[in-house]
């Protein structure tokens, strides 16, 4: 790399700064930048649903009855109802802020591990019994969260509609 183009490489775009920073041709680009100082770095959320599972579940590790979760996305939503469904949590509510929302969670006591996958690996109905000896502690216990054609399921009713999809978590 050229000098100009590594000190663009570590310069973002700021609207209020002084035009002091060059771009990789050495001209004015019109936009303002500045150098990022290490101390600047802002936290990026990779996955929302992850974000609130690991909030419920330390919460729940710590004896808590109720946990606070932002921000909040439809797939959290489909996902807290299957844990109720299920018997995991007992009820939630939703806050609009008119931002990205908060959730409410009542916990139970029930929870003893929930998690993401990542990558949202591909699933058939034939596959279910693989990825339950994989993920849960015993066939008759936890559940599987897939997301289908049909909407948000567990494994069992997905299993029933002989329908696939994509694994988004699980609990137990």
């Amino acid at each position: 790399y050229t000098y100009h183009t590594v000190r663009v490489l570590i310069c973002t775009v700021v609207s209020s700064c002084s035009k002091a920073a060059t771009t990789e041709r050495g001209t004015d680009s019109g936009a303002s930048l500045r150098p990022v100082r290490l101390g600047e770095f802002a936290m990026v959320r990779i996955s929302v649903l992850n974000d609130t599972l690991k909030a419920m579940y330390n919460a729940e590790k710590r004896g808590k009855r109720q946990v606070l979760v932002r921000p909040v996305s439809k797939v959290v939503i489909k996902f807290l109802q299957v844990m109720q469904k299920h018997g995991y949590i007992n009820e939630f509510e939703y806050i609009d802020d008119h931002r990205s929302g908060k959730i409410v969670v009542e916990l139970n006591g029930r929870i003893n591990k929930c998690g993401v996958i990542s990558p949202r690996y591909d699933l058939s109905h034939t596959d279910v019994e693989d990825w339950v000896g994989r993920l849960l502690p015993s066939r008759l216990f936890g559940v599987i969260v897939l997301t289908t054609a049909n909407g948000i399921l567990d494994h069992e009713e997905a299993r029933r509609k002989k329908v696939g999809g994509k694994v988004l978590g699980f609990f137990y």
